[in-house]
């Protein structure tokens, strides 16, 4: 019941019909993975999140045999070029992890709806309180709930939503199959994480904005990648499809992997890589 209480409040937030959690993140994937067969073809963004990338490549592609291609999605074009006959899923993530590259989400959806492939839009970097790929024509969204859903760095969880009903009985089938499910408690700390998501997400959009044009002015800082700024390549994309830029930056430290170092082990507050979204980043800036 605690379970079903948290898809009921996901499929509410991501504007969707249907909704199931699992384990993982990468347990949503694979189930979801479950759905093809050998000899399928799947786009893939290219810098896509790693753990997604690991089992893309030695799972799915080396020993299961799908066909997969990763591309640069920012522009359209690369995602036609891939395309193929067997061509079945589309695999966005927006912005992606780490380097904050923006996709156009309703120009990926258009396009595959035409060729009738489905598509995967893994909102974990950005949240659905800032974005909702579902109203852009995404089939499915992805979000691992351990970052800005659970929001206080203490749960592992993942979630798909969706609108269609046999893709509902089908993903239930494969994640009860599968097993990737989660427990009552993380269930209860995600529906924890709900209720304060617009407020830890609005603070969190505020330091996040802030910190990157102070980064950008940083003599120190070779360059800083942030949605909200408008030096970013993808920032009309930002200003268009997401709610606000979010709390996901990038920056590269002048001085190379030593300077880089030294500010890494300098680091009081963000100790933890899975901690994006939590309680941590919502200290007033």
């Amino acid at each position: 019941p605690t379970r079903a209480a948290f898809e009921k409040a996901m499929s509410s937030l991501e504007y969707g019909k249907y909704s199931i959690a699992f384990a993982s993140g990468c347990g949503a994937m694979t189930a979801l993975l479950h759905l093809f067969k050998t000899g399928d073809h799947f786009v893939v963004c290219d810098d896509v999140y790693g753990g997604t990338q690991r089992y893309m490549r030695l799972f799915s592609k080396e020993k299961f045999g799908f066909e997969i291609d990763f591309v640069d999605m920012t522009n359209i074009e690369n995602v036609q070029k891939a395309i193929k006959p067997t061509t079945k899923m589309i695999w966005v993530e927006t912005p992606t992890n780490p380097t904050l590259k923006l996709i156009d989400l309703e120009a990926i959806a258009k396009l595959a709806k035409e060729k009738n492939i489905l598509t995967v839009g893994d909102n974990t970097f950005c949240n659905p309180y800032l974005q909702s790929p579902l109203l852009l024509g995404i089939d499915i969204s992805l979000n691992s709930c351990t970052k800005y859903i659970g929001g206080h760095s203490d749960v592992v969880m993942g979630v798909l939503v969706f609108n269609c009903e046999k893709l509902y009985k089908e993903l239930f089938l494969a994640a009860k199959s599968i097993g990737a499910c989660p427990s009552p408690f993380d269930s209860y700390l995600c529906i924890r994480g709900l209720k304060t998501l617009e407020v830890r997400t609005m603070q969190i959009c505020r330091n996040g904005y802030h910190l990157a044009h102070f980064l950008e002015k940083h003599p120190l800082v070779e360059k800083t990648i942030y949605p909200g700024l408008k030096s970013h390549p993808q920032h009309e994309i930002a200003r268009k499809q997401m709610r606000g830029f979010g709390g996901m930056i990038s920056f590269l430290i002048k001085g190379g992997l030593e300077q880089a170092s030294k500010f890494l082990r300098a680091v009081k507050v963000f100790t933890l890589a899975e901690s994006l979204g939590g309680v941590e980043g919502i200290f007033k800036a």
